[in-house]
């Protein structure tokens, strides 16, 4: 399935690569060297195991072409009996040398394989030795039972009557061996009731063995009687009883299948009888059900003579050389036929009645709920009728066909269709049945069946392709000519439409294979080349692309469009209707006439039906069609009235007034809404004669009711909604708000922008976002003149309100639809405020982007801020182009420098998408030649870091790749502060592969500056600066205390430890003591414990105070911090052994933190702390009293 999954994905090239490149067996080398390794490898669990694999998987790659193996086969086949045989082979390699060859018998399949083991008189004895003592109870060496029971299936054909290797028998009778006939009996019986695979080999035994002439004349009968036994005592309720049964009738299978007619035909009614009493065909198991088909199927052909029947359909010689060789010599393939007098000579005999039991059972077997059950049924109805006379025959196709009944459920249709299949096949449907026949194969192939949120009949429908590929090759093309148009619509119909890829496909090859043998399908090559196995695989480039070219041919045009009104408008899948839609709209170049005076007609009625779904995919199709006839109007300089009737244009009126009467919120309304707003949509382009009709009026209220209403639907289907209304707000604007090219209605103007404005205020979150998005879509001359009332309201809906509950998508689309607007209007320097972007009001536009790229709101969904930081970035691209493109002077220098630093801030951030967004805009703006983005700081030097084909290099996402670039943008003086606030988030993050490199690449860069106290300096103030501005700030501080901690214990700060106190470590050390100041936040105070006990490494006074704060530490209220602070500080001073300078002191110190249980009461506690304090000189911490104000 990957290769074809990676076919839908466009990957064709490489499938073709793979399917079948294997010319031979290339891993001989290999295999030998594998093999000759296992008496070295097989006592080691790892090394065997791994070996195993490889031979796994080397073998797997014939899985498709295992005949390359056979010139192979003979010399691995003997390299591991030699290894087999060897009495010095311990068990475990004899197991290990079983499980290759059951590896090889896998691939290979075991009845080519079989045949390779030696079958001398010698080999008899030590195989069923070596058998008999195999536990049958070992899970882990089943493939050595397996490969016995074949090895001995073999053996036992030697042409020696068995009773020679007995040998003498004893004189005692009392002491009288078993003779080999019946040992090899018992194991045989025996292992048909164990449940691993030896039992299907057991089987394979059975069919071998007792078909023998010796043991056949001894031993059938009893071993029928034992089988019966065993399906009649035995109870498939039990695991071991379905076992047995499984066996059982595993043996009858086989042995009616290779054993002689004369020898079985006695038992058949009496194995017929039984089965017929345990009910097989009511069995709760799939595989006894199939079993019994298998048994009753091949008593059928045991009670009627082995003949080819005489009245049997056949096309020509099945060899395509025989046929090819006639031909050029007669020119005709009808000598080929074979002389039916001489094969078989028609008899006139008794059917038993037993075989009308059989033909009942099978037909029964159709209509099963299990596929194999049903697939066995179809090969036993083919392998039966064959052997009947004409009129039996008949009556069997006639029951078959009783399958297509539509009272039948999808099972009996799927049986059906095989059995029609295999008579086909088989030439035992008559071309006279052919008109029978050809209607129900296609309905099959557009069976459908809906049941809950899925459907049933993907099977039938592939079965029914699999009928179409087998008439192809049993039928001469004069006998399938009546048909052929019908076939082939149906055939091009299922490779394009079909919802299921494994059903395209199979249509496509059935299409495929009647080219090339009927050759009489109307442009089949053309169609091959263009819906070939592979292309059909991605269903839009089936509904879009190959289906319009398919059109393009006369005789498909009208099924295809049928089809898609008929079948997929209605279509329980939205996906599937919407696809629909737009096909019809692709097809309607094909045939505008008859979309226009027969599609439509038939759509109307339907897009105001009862039917949800039928009315959904008609109001799409309506809009579709309508535009698409538009288009092509527009082509010839006609108006899209010239292709509708008055009738059709009052029906497309009429759709929203009918459709609004219904119910237009809940399950409905989600699909209404939308499916409305787009033929609002697609109406209003295709420019109708709808100006200053009533329905406009009404068209404007579902709109506005939409956006307002957007919060009484479900999550999923919000969006297309907002969308598809936005959309038709745009639409309906340019048509018929205009009185003029470029001059408003000025009464719409106003009511829509007052009344979308006060929305962007609403209680609702919802109709905030519909409504700012709806003032994003409105066309220019609706903004013109109503500018200064508009960015204003959006500049407000993006302001972040305090104390409130989330409006996080109301901030996203206010940033959105503020670069719509402006994008919508333009840019003139000198121009009125009020109606383009310009001097006047550009500023506050910048201001309230920026401020949008400070949001980190989050709630229960998480950093739901990075919407509008992604909105924000976007729309900052869109309005910084735009002004450069026109008027560049607008951009002043501050603002441009804001915008970049903070996207190189986002760029370096923890989140992979949003950090890969923040640097594709960052380069945009950077590389932005037509013309250059003005004002960019350290624009040189950034383009060496990013050069041009960087940009398009560089993987964002990957964090690998991304922070080597973005910490170089530290050593840039402008650009330092915010980049390193990025990285701190990204440096203290969470997530492995984020911290791993981010790390790598801040360490990397901070190794450059060890000897440059300058910018040492400067990057430990712009580390300072953040602490500062972020105090309390959990986002920040508590990663940035993860940060440091890395830092110092790197050395990264090594140059300022040599200076006593310096401004740095005091600095840090009163930050830290800010920060933690009554905090209850315990992974914060577990960061800052860290990044104290880090500080020690800095001289003077502020190691003291170091010490005292985490000594104040060491009695803090909760216990977790107390142990910690203890076992960090245990730590540190084995880090930094000069921080006591005394031995003996230091001793008693680390004895004290690592003997005190530190998560006792607070008095003890205290006592040991104050002990460390006198230890160290430190003055002790003493309770500050908390004094009551009188």
């Amino acid at each position: 399935m990957s290769a074809m999954e990676g076919v839908c994905n466009g990957e064709e090239s490489e499938v073709t690569a793979h399917a079948c490149v294997l010319s031979e067996f290339s891993d001989s080398a290999e295999t030998r060297a594998l093999i000759s390794s296992l008496p070295d490898i097989h006592h080691d669990t790892v090394s065997r195991e791994t070996t195993i694999e490889k031979f796994v998987v080397m073998m797997d790659r014939y899985q498709e072409q295992p005949h390359l193996l056979d010139p192979h086969l003979g010399w691995m086949l003997s390299m591991l009996l030699e290894m087999i045989r060897n009495e010095k082979s311990p068990p475990l390699l004899v197991h290990l040398g079983f499980k290759f060859l059951y590896i090889i018998s896998k691939v290979r399949g075991y009845k080519i394989f079989m045949q390779l083991f030696p079958h001398e008189v010698s080999d008899v004895q030590p195989v069923l030795d070596l058998l008999c003592r195999q536990d049958q109870k070992d899970t882990e060496t089943w493939e050595t039972r397996y490969i016995l029971l074949l090895w001995l299936s073999m053996t036992c054909l030697i042409p020696f009557d068995l009773s020679r290797l007995d040998g003498h028998q004893s004189a005692d009778p009392g002491l009288n061996r078993e003779t080999i006939m019946d040992r090899i009996l018992a194991v045989a019986k025996s292992f048909l009731r164990v449940s691993d695979k030896s039992r299907d080999a057991a089987s394979v035994l059975v069919s071998k063995f007792v078909t023998r002439p010796d043991v056949k004349q001894k031993r059938l009968g009893d071993f029928l009687d034992w089988c019966l036994t065993t399906i009649s005592q035995t109870s498939e309720l039990t695991m071991e009883g379905t076992v047995a049964l499984d066996g059982a009738l595993q043996s009858l299978a086989q042995l009616f299948k290779h054993g002689k007619r004369d020898d079985f035909l006695q038992y058949a009614p009496t194995v017929l009888q039984c089965l017929n009493q345990k009910r097989i065909a009511e069995s709760n198991q799939a595989t006894l059900r199939k079993l019994g088909v298998k048994v009753v199927q091949r008593l059928g052909l045991t009670c009627l003579k082995p003949r080819l029947a005489k009245w049997r359909y056949q096309r020509g010689s099945r060899s395509l050389a025989v046929n090819l060789s006639q031909s050029s010599v007669t020119g005709s393939v009808e000598d080929t036929k074979p002389d039916l007098e001489a094969v078989s000579q028609e008899e006139d005999y008794d059917i038993p009645q037993e075989v009308e039991n059989v033909i009942e059972q099978l037909l029964v077997g159709l209509k099963d709920k299990e596929t194999i059950v049903r697939w066995s049924s179809a090969k036993g109805i083919g392998r039966v009728t064959g052997r009947l006379p004409k009129e039996l025959a008949d009556e069997v196709v006639e029951s078959v066909l009783e399958c297509f009944s539509f009272q039948e459920t999808d099972n009996a249709w799927h049986g059906g269709c095989l059995a029609l299949a295999e008579l086909g096949r088989r030439g035992l449907l008559l071309p006279s049945r052919l008109s029978d026949v050809v209607p129900l194969v296609l309905k099959a192939l557009i069976y459908d069946e809906k049941r809950g949120a899925c459907s049933l009949g993907s099977n039938v429908r592939d079965a029914a392709c699999y009928v179409c590929w087998a008439f192809a090759r049993a039928y001469e093309p004069n006998e399938l000519k009546p048909y052929v148009n019908q076939i082939a619509s149906a055939l091009v119909i299922a490779t394009v439409f079909d919802r299921n890829i494994t059903c395209r496909k199979a249509a496509s090859a059935a299409f495929q294979e009647n080219v090339g043998r009927q050759g009489t399908f109307p442009y089949g090559i053309d169609i091959v080349t263009a819906a070939d196995y592979f292309t059909v695989g991605n269903l839009n480039n089936c509904y879009l692309t190959i289906s319009v070219y398919i059109a393009g041919f006369e005789e498909y045009t009208k099924p295809l469009i049928d089809h898609l009104v008929a079948m997929k408008i209605n279509h329980w899948d939205g996906v599937i209707r919407e696809l629909a839609t737009k096909a019809l709209h692709n097809l309607t170049a094909q045939a505008p006439e008859y979309m226009a005076n027969t599609v439509l007609p038939q759509l109307l009625p339907m897009a105001t039906g009862m039917d949800l779904h039928g009315r959904h995919g008609a109001i799409l199709a309506c809009a579709e069609i309508t535009h698409a006839l538009y288009e092509l109007a527009t082509q010839n300089n006609r108006s899209v009235t010239d292709f509708l009737s008055s009738d059709t244009i009052e029906g497309l009126k009429d759709v929203h007034q009918k459709v609004c009467r219904m119910s237009l919120l809940g399950f409905g309304g989600e699909l209404m809404r939308p499916a409305v707003c787009g033929l609002i949509e697609k109406l209003s382009l295709s420019k109708m004669p709808f100006k200053d009709d009533p329905v406009i009026t009404g068209w404007q209220w579902l709109i506005d009711d939409t956006l307002k209403n957007l919060h009484l639907f479900s999550g999923g289907p919000r969006r297309s909604i907002q969308d598809a209304a936005v959309s038709a707000l745009a639409a309906l604007c340019l048509q018929y708000y205009q009185v003029e090219p470029g001059v408003a209605d000025l009464k719409m103007q106003e009511q829509l922008v007052s009344q979308y404005l006060s929305a962007l205020e609403s209680p609702e979150v919802l109709t905030r976002c519909g409504c700012a998005l709806a003032l994003g879509s409105l066309p220019p001359f609706m903004i013109h003149g109503k500018l200064q009332q508009i960015l204003p309201g959006l500049q407000a809906a993006c302001r972040v309100a305090q104390k409130q509950e989330s409006r996080t998508e109301a901030r996203r689309d206010a940033a959105t639809a503020m670069s719509q607007v402006c994008v919508a209007v333009g840019v003139c320097a000198r121009g009125s405020p009020d109606r383009v972007l310009c001097e006047g009001n550009i500023r506050p536009v910048y201001e309230a982007l920026l401020g949008c790229m400070n949001d980190y709101s989050t709630d229960s969904r998480g950093d739901v801020g990075a919407w509008v930081r992604a909105a924000a970035m976007s729309s900052l691209m869109d309005v910084t182009l735009l002004v450069v493109a026109s008027a560049p002077e607008l951009l002043s220098s501050d603002l441009v420098q804001r915008m970049m630093c903070c996207l190189a801030q986002q760029a370096a951030e923890k989140i992979d998408r949003y950090r890969a967004h923040a640097g594709t805009v960052f380069l945009r703006l950077l590389h932005s030649t037509e013309p250059a983005v003005p004002h960019i700081p350290h624009r040189e030097e950034l383009l060496s870091i990013f050069p041009l084909e960087t940009g398009h290099s560089l993987n964002w996402n990957a964090a690998a790749q991304a922070f080597p670039h973005i910490t170089q943008l530290l050593r840039l003086p402008q650009y330092q502060y915010h980049t390193l606030l990025g990285l701190s988030v990204s440096v203290g993050g969470l997530t492995e592969s984020t911290v791993r490199f981010s790390s790598q690449s801040l360490f990397e860069y901070l190794k450059g500056i060890q000897q440059d106290v300058a910018a040492l300096q400067q990057f430990g103030d712009a580390l300072l600066r953040i602490f500062r501005d972020n105090l309390r700030n959990d986002r920040v501080s508590v990663p940035l205390l993860k940060m440091v901690d890395q830092l110092l214990a790197n050395g990264c700060f090594e140059l300022f430890t040599s200076e006593e106190s310096h401004p740095f470590c005091v600095e840090l050390l009163s930050l830290c003591k800010e920060e933690i100041k009554k905090s209850k936040d315990v992974q914060k105070l577990f960061s800052c414990i860290a990044v104290l006990c880090g500080m020690v490494q800095f001289q003077g006074d502020v190691r003291k105070n170091v010490l005292v704060q985490l000594l104040m530490l060491l009695c803090h209220p909760f216990p977790v911090i107390r142990k910690t602070t203890a076992s960090q500080v245990y730590e540190m001073l084995l880090t930094y052994d000069d921080v006591i300078g005394d031995d003996q002191v230091l001793a008693d110190v680390m004895a004290s933190l690592s003997d005190t249980n530190w998560e006792s009461d607070m008095t003890t506690v205290r006592t040991h702390r104050n002990q460390i304090c006198d230890w160290l000189g430190v003055q002790k911490p003493t309770l500050v009293v908390k004094t009551s104000s009188q």
